[in-house]
């Protein structure tokens, strides 16, 4: 049981940060506030589409930024901190939500439960120590994501980083985007290209319940 202390932990937003003061320049897809995500409902917990992250991460990830610009690219950022109380409201759409109206476009080849049985969608979730970011990146000179062979959140082993499947060219973007967060600090995962955690993250072993949105951060900035 979380003792009172943890449970203040958990609700203290004073060393998050919304990404777009410290990176101007990122495009914003925030899809647990939308309606076009795996679930097919706005996410418990995702009251504005604003990124949030730590501030170690937003500083990590605005040196990302800077590297991108003069590669031609601009970040677009699919989802950063995410509360606790959302990851709660994928375990209980997996485990009770006989609903499945976004199989087709998210997880054609598994079944709901196979999504946690492979690792896609966790019972905890880094996102919720706010140092996790799902980005990809987009190309200055068409205005497009650059293409990385499967869409953000597609559960297959198509998304996996080093999946061969994919065309030499998409490959190549996996591996330049991989390139890009690794020199400023960020690790990725197997299963999601698109996935990346700060190396040293400064809250390894807390799991934060604030909503997404500016006013929890109203009372710093």
């Amino acid at each position: 049981m979380a003792t009172d202390f943890q449970k203040e932990a958990a609700l203290d937003a004073s060393h998050f940060v919304l990404l777009s003061d410290y990176v101007p320049g990122i495009v914003q897809e925030i899809r647990y506030f939308s309606t076009y995500n795996f679930v097919g409902d706005r996410i418990d917990g995702y009251e504005e589409p604003c990124a949030i992250l730590t501030k170690d991460a937003a500083r990590a990830l605005k040196e990302v930024s800077n590297k991108a610009n003069v590669m031609g690219y601009r970040l677009k950022i699919f989802d950063a901190y995410r509360p606790a109380k959302a990851v709660r409201h994928f375990v209980l759409w997996g485990i009770e939500d006989l609903d499945q109206r976004m199989k087709p476009f998210f997880y054609p080849d598994l079944q709901k439960q196979e999504l946690f049985e492979k690792g896609y969608i966790a019972s905890k979730s880094g996102h919720s120590r706010g140092s996790t970011v799902d980005l990809t990146l987009l190309d200055m000179s068409t205005g497009k994501e650059v293409d990385m062979g499967s869409p953000f959140d597609y559960f297959s082993s198509l998304s996996h980083p080093d999946c061969r499947e994919v065309t030499e060219q998409q490959y190549r973007n996996r591996m330049e985007l991989q390139d890009l967060m690794g020199s400023s600090g960020f690790l990725p995962i197997d299963c999601e290209w698109w996935h990346f955690t700060l190396k040293d993250e400064p809250f390894p072993d807390t799991y934060f319940e604030f909503p997404v949105s500016s006013d929890s951060l109203r009372h710093i900035r």
